[in-house]
């Protein structure tokens, strides 16, 4: 009998194995990836020295790099130029279909509502004495990097830029790996940049480049590419390196990695359903991450059964049977609560509440970047139409970040317009801080405000 893609363990199994945290720079990746890697350099390369010779060739030279790391990498000349032309953006709404178009806007519409709720604004306030608060301020120029080797993803480009749009942010930079048979970026995904366009006051350009030499492009800038304030998006490993090595010179949103999910179930779960979920996640790529936390060992064994017949119907079924095998797997704990501290312990991306009584968990889950309660609200709907962006914390930083928001492309200006009472009665007390300091320049500014007038 064939073994099963999906393995079944024990809670303190899975504690040791698939639910083990471990540091970005140690990911190690598929055997093929590593050969390429160190044929590329010409000996025994880690992921991180990848990058960082990329972004250092970059930053270097410019274009010029950029082509050359396209072309050795991808395999596609774009020394043509990497740009697409606007005309070739909106044109992609004649070529993809009117069904698709019409669900793009759809999903647009709808992440758009859900962001405007986000409580972002400026406040004053006299209670201090004077006018004292923050200014919200939109970051002007933005990257955002949308994957796109393997398969099209029109959703993040919906997912990233919106966010930004309702921001107020005035600069849309999207960069994307080409086709390596078209040499082009999918016009499904360009269509969503046009459907974005559609808002208006908003241009979105695109970008014909991939991985660490389009993360080095938009934080270092080049003849072609403009430099950026900040850079939002999922990626491969290589790509959360980069954005990593490049923190500092541009604000990130975060340093994602490969996508992952778990699916908390009890007994009355659809197994079929279960299945499905865990295989839509393990297609992503390689290094997808989907795993099953349960207290039914017979669920678990339905599942399994299910995941086994379902995957053979999939296109990119070696892809999810790899993902699956290696860091995938179904778990069975002693209750529903383990259940919960496991979930909350791994800090996963996607949790899906699989169970009767969703809502009675959603206070016990502290550690996710998206809930997503019942059978019917899984997490395909979110990564697509539900509203939130589906841009989320991996690699177990949900324990101290979220989703991306409204919030990551503004800035907060603290704004202290003090009376002079307020200074005269608060001087004082600053000069002694400033003296304990031993900063007399500090004490002696203070100082001067202890008779201010205005």
């Amino acid at each position: 009998m064939a073994t099963s893609s999906a393995r079944i363990y024990t809670s303190s199994e899975a504690r040791s194995s698939i639910l083990k945290r471990g540091l970005i720079e140690d990911t190690t990746v598929p055997p093929h990836v590593q050969a390429r890697i160190d044929e590329m350099f010409g000996e025994p390369t880690t992921p991180v020295q990848c990058v960082q010779n990329i972004l250092r060739s970059v930053r270097e030279k410019g274009d010029d790099a950029v082509q050359y790391w396209t072309k050795t990498i991808d395999g596609v000349d774009i020394s043509a130029g990497a740009e697409v032309s606007f005309d070739t953006i909106q044109n992609s709404l004649k070529s993809v279909s009117p069904d698709v178009i019409e669900a793009l806007r759809i999903s647009r519409d709808r992440i758009v509502t859900f962001h405007k709720k986000q409580p972002v604004s400026s406040w004053f306030t006299n209670e201090l004495g004077g006018m004292v608060g923050q200014a919200i301020r939109p970051i002007e120029r933005v990257g955002f990097y949308v994957p796109g080797g393997t398969a099209p993803l029109p959703s993040t480009v919906l997912m990233s830029v919106l966010p930004a749009v309702v921001a107020g942010c005035e600069q849309f930079v999207v960069v994307s790996p080409p086709d390596r048979q078209s040499a082009s970026i999918a016009s499904v995904t360009l269509a969503a940049c046009a459907v974005i366009n559609e808002l208006g006051g908003v241009k979105v350009r695109v970008f014909t480049v991939g991985g660490s030499q389009a993360v080095g492009a938009l934080a270092y800038g080049t003849a072609t590419i403009p430099q950026v304030d900040k850079i939002v998006g999922p990626g491969n490993i290589f790509v959360a390196i980069a954005k990593k090595e490049v923190f500092g010179v541009v604000g990130i949103d975060g340093i994602y990695g490969p996508t992952e999910a778990v699916v908390l179930a009890d007994q009355q779960a659809d197994p079929k359903l279960v299945a499905a979920d865990l295989l839509a996640q393990a297609e992503h790529d390689f290094m997808a991450v989907p795993i099953l936390l349960t207290d039914s060992k017979t669920l678990a064994e339905k599942v399994q059964n299910e995941v086994d017949i379902q995957i053979e119907q999939l296109d990119r079924k070696e892809v999810a049977k790899h993902s699956m095998e290696h860091q995938g797997g179904l778990v069975v704990a002693e209750s529903l609560d383990e259940c919960v501290d496991l979930a909350n312990a791994f800090a996963t991306e996607h949790v899906s509440l699989s169970v009767e009584k969703p809502w009675d968990l959603v206070g016990k889950m502290k550690n996710a970047g998206g809930l997503f309660l019942g059978e019917g609200s899984c997490e395909v709907l979110g990564d697509y139409i539900a509203g939130p962006s589906h841009v989320m914390p991996t690699g177990g930083s949900a324990r101290f970040s979220s989703p991306l928001s409204v919030l990551d492309f503004v800035k907060i200006v603290s704004v202290v317009g003090l009376d002079a009472p307020a200074v005269r009665e608060i001087a004082g007390h600053a000069e002694k801080v400033a003296r304990a300091e031993g900063l007399d320049g500090h004490a002696n500014a203070a100082k001067m405000r202890k008779q201010f007038e205005l």
